[in-house]
Order: structure tokens, then C-alpha cells, then sequence
């Protein structure tokens, strides 16, 4: 399946893994992007090209701190995702329930044999 061309949601935004191993760091907090970039292994131009992509979605904010930029999450930005996964949420209690019925179902047969 081609990757659509453009960044301009949270749902491009995050389909590249480096971008949401950026997001996972920043739930513990605010960083400058040379951490985020060591952290990553990667070079801080690298970390700050996906820095931009993800302010641009509005899934991480930006202040000044002297001269050092600090990145934060914003987690408004990822809404539209957990809306969407959301929308399975019933898919999976069924599922669940189905399961729980069938391990039932196999211990009760187990105790009667």
C-alpha cells in the first residue's frame, strides 16, 4: 500500500516510528531536541525535522526557555486518533466475551471428562 504523500494529520504524522518514538519520550516531559535526538540514536537535524512534522499536526508544542527550545506533547493532537481506535472498542469487548465464553465452555467440558 503507498504511504499517502503528505503529513498534514496525526494519522501520517504518527505512521512513521520515529515520530511516535518521540511522542513516548515526551509523555514523561518536556526536552531540548539534542536529548530527544541522543536518546533516539539519531542526528539532532533528523530529530528536528520530525519535531517540525509533528508540531505542524499540533501533537507536540514548542517554548523557549534562555536559548534553548523545549518540546512538549500536546495530546489534543492525538484526539482524532483515539476517537478513530475508539470506534473498535466494541469489536474488542465482543471478542473478549467471546473468548471468556469459549474458555468457559472448555473448562466446564474438562471437569465433566
Amino acid at each position: 500500500m503507498a504511504r499517502a504523500a503528505t503529513t498534514s494529520d496525526a494519522f501520517n504524522a504518527i505512521a512513521e516510528p520515529q515520530r511516535r518514538d518521540i511522542l513516548a519520550l515526551l509523555r514523561a516531559g518536556e526536552r531540548p531536541v539534542t536529548e530527544l535526538a541522543q536518546e533516539l540514536g539519531m542526528s539532532q537535524p533528523g530529530a528536528s525535522k520530525h519535531l517540525r512534522v509533528l508540531r505542524e499536526v499540533g501533537l507536540v508544542r514548542v517554548r523557549g526557555v534562555g536559548k534553548q527550545r523545549l518540546y512538549g506533547l500536546d495530546a489534543r493532537g492525538l484526539r482524532p486518533v483515539h476517537e478513530w481506535i475508539g470506534g473498535f472498542e466494541r469489536f474488542w469487548n465482543e471478542s473478549f466475551d467471546r473468548l471468556d465464553t469459549y474458555v468457559q465452555d472448555l473448562k466446564q467440558t474438562r471437569q465433566e471428562e
